[in-house]
């Protein structure tokens, strides 16, 4: 499987984006995928993650972001929106074939394919 992100940029406090990954390889729909991200100095953290039907988020953006896939396209999408300063980061998605367990998702040592990143800088 091939990730491919998109649609990170510049945007203010408050204001609403959508990243995407792209993904290529067969049975995708049934991957768990997720988001994470890493901001300066900091190490990389859970965003948010989607298996089955299930979606599961940081308390950070809990409430804020919406994970959602279209399988017929073969889509992953992260709606950010409310967005924070601290929502700086490089955003990565991911995916792994296995089922993990809701906590697992969490962890990025449980993701064996990754995108590479997409830069969302959020100004004050």
């Amino acid at each position: 499987v091939q990730l491919q992100a998109s649609g990170g940029g510049l945007v203010q406090v408050g204001d609403s984006l959508r990243l995407s990954c792209a993904a290529s390889g067969r049975a995708f729909d049934t991957y768990s995928v997720a988001w994470f991200r890493q901001a300066p100095g900091k190490e990389r953290e859970f965003v948010a993650a989607r298996r089955a039907r299930m979606s599961y988020y940081a308390d950070s953006v809990k409430g804020r972001f919406t994970i959602s896939r279209d399988n017929a396209e073969n889509m992953v999408y992260l709606q950010m929106s409310s967005l924070k300063p601290e929502d700086t980061a490089v955003y990565y998605c991911a995916a792994d074939p296995r089922s993990w367990i809701s906590s697992a998702l969490r962890d990025a040592m449980n993701y064996a394919f990754w995108g590479q990143r997409t830069l969302v800088t959020v100004s004050s």
